[in-house]
């Protein structure tokens, strides 16, 4: 059994539904990680969930950073464990350094709730139940979802294979190089906007979701 972790901060609102996912479709140990806990060295997995970390009220995820959690997720990571980030997860995670780049407001300012085609870049990370082009169905909800990163940063993303979802069709937020999500060098640390998490259960709709985290668990029995 892979146990997960799934941090909570004042604000998170998509920390349930993540928990669903591992716990209750999954059937995987998951646990709830309150942002001031210091001690996660149980974890297999940390998932960083979507939401309103300290209500946005800075930039968004900039004060999650400095959670006590967090120092204890940057060193999950660099130890080789694996990370998730999705949606203000994503924004946290490029605000601790573990994922280049920054989340910045949607090009057209305005809050953005929808489902949208992306692209699946890379089958050789956690995404090995995709095909690689598979267009994949995913919803996205946020107002600070612009990815952003000068021209060096961005270069040496694509020259790494980083990219791993890209916006396919119409670009929703204005993502430089319709980036939607991408992962560290090291390939345990990934970063998305769009909630696989929303779209894991058919009931809801689609399912293309629950493939990122089977991919997921996959990786990490295979490394037990």
């Amino acid at each position: 059994m892979t146990k997960f972790g799934v941090v909570v901060f004042p604000g998170s609102n998509c920390d349930r539904d993540v928990a669903y996912v591992i716990r209750d479709l999954l059937g995987q140990p998951t646990r709830m990680v309150w942002h001031q806990e210091t001690d996660i060295a149980d974890l297999d997995v940390v998932i960083i969930p979507g939401g309103f970390s300290y209500g946005d009220y800075l930039r968004c995820g900039a004060i999650a950073r400095f959670s006590p959690v967090m120092q204890q997720v940057v060193e999950h990571a660099q130890k080789g464990k694996f990370v998730l980030g999705i949606c203000n997860g994503f924004q946290v995670l490029t605000e601790a350094g573990l994922l280049p780049g920054v989340l910045t407001k949607n090009r057209d300012l305005h809050f953005i709730c929808d489902r949208v085609p992306l692209k699946v870049e890379r089958t050789n990370l956690w995404t090995q139940a995709y095909t690689t082009g598979e267009v994949i169905t995913l919803p996205i909800a946020h107002g600070e979802g612009r990815f952003y990163a000068d021209a060096a940063t961005l270069a040496e993303i694509e020259n790494n294979g980083q990219v791993i979802f890209r916006y396919e069709g119409e670009n929703p937020n204005g993502s430089l190089n319709n980036i939607a999500g991408i992962c560290d060098r090291r390939g345990n640390v990934l970063g998305m906007m769009p909630h696989p998490e929303r779209a894991s259960d058919a009931m809801l709709g689609g399912s293309d979701g629950l493939r990122l985290f089977q991919g997921l668990l996959e990786k990490v029995a295979a490394l037990a």
